[in-house]
């Protein structure tokens, strides 16, 4: 009896339990909530195992992402500067050689070196108080050369995009290496001297070029590495090599050619000199005429004096 009643007793604790209006709702939320997160936690597992699918796909060695080269968007952002630290204490001891500037700006921008006369194909910059500077990278780009020179004073070359390089020649103390990657007002080396333009003293001389073809760094200096691409300089390079190492040599065949024009010039002189010729024989003819005058009159004077004799003699 006591057995039936302890089970009577738990199953009207059920029933009263369940007829309570909240345990339904409860239940169901709490089954909802249940499913939800399984769901949600089946999808981000399924989600990693992508991604970590993918990351290990980029590892594999020889894999190309694509067959397009990586545009560096900053590098073609930068502008050219003056490869000095500081702008305003820097000057220029001698410009570049535009073949369409006047006659004094190019006789100033000529180098002379080795009884030969050198257009100068970039700028010779130097401190104010002639004093060594630093010399940084006028762009971001990678050190193609490196090169020891006693002439150009030591060489290092930059390349910012495919054919445009700069070249900073009379340096010395270089801290770059052939493969460094270097950045835009980074210090690559020590301002110096060079044999072929000892007059500039401590400079460095500084080269803008495209496909090997020098232009005046003063035309790109805040303007973007784009300017230079869009630029043509294949009509400058023509120049350039036209008027490249003209030496004195040459200067006298300039010389000589312009006496031989002169002496030409003076030709007509001569025939000057012939015209007056017929003016000479003139005074000649008018001799001759005057002889034949006298001639005449001493015809007359004999028959005069032959008549006077006749004369005589009759009488």
């Amino acid at each position: 009896m006591r057995e039936e009643e302890k089970r009577s007793s738990q199953d009207k604790s059920k029933n009263s339990f369940f007829k309570k209006r909240w345990v339904y709702p409860t239940v169901y939320i709490a089954s909802a909530a249940i499913i939800l997160t399984g769901v949600l936690w089946y999808q981000n597992s399924g989600t990693d195992q992508l991604d970590q699918s993918e990351y290990k796909a980029t590892d594999m060695p020889g894999k190309k992402m694509n067959d397009q080269p990586a545009v560096e968007v900053n590098r073609a952002m930068e502008n050219f500067v003056m490869p000095v630290v500081n702008e305003d204490d820097a000057v220029v001891q001698m410009g570049f050689y535009d073949n369409d500037g006047d006659a004094a700006e190019q006789e100033a921008a000529l180098v002379f070196y080795d009884n030969t006369y050198h257009p100068n194909t970039g700028l010779d910059i130097a401190a104010k108080e002639g004093k060594e500077f630093d010399v940084i990278a006028s762009l971001s780009g990678t050190v193609t050369n490196v090169m020891e020179d006693a002439v150009l004073g030591n060489v290092i070359e930059i390349e910012h995009d495919k054919g445009i390089v700069t070249q900073y020649q009379s340096v010395k103390d270089y801290q770059v290496k052939v493969g460094d990657q270097v950045e835009q007002g980074q210090v690559i080396a020590k301002s110096g001297t060079s044999l072929i333009n000892e007059k500039a003293g401590n400079h460095v001389h500084f080269e803008i070029r495209k496909d090997d073809v020098p232009v005046n760094p003063h035309e790109y200096f805040n303007k973007p590495l784009s300017a230079l691409q869009d630029a043509n300089v294949t009509e400058e390079k023509a120049s350039s090599d036209a008027d490249a190492g003209k030496s004195e040599d040459a200067a006298e065949e300039d010389v000589e050619g312009s006496s031989e024009e002169d002496a030409e010039g003076t030709t007509p002189s001569e025939e000057d000199a012939e015209g007056t010729t017929p003016a000479e024989d003139k005074p000649a003819e008018g001799g001759s005429d005057k002889k034949d005058e006298d001639k005449d009159a001493g015809e007359d004077k004999d028959k005069d004096s032959s008549t006077d004799s006749d004369t005589s003699t009759n009488s």
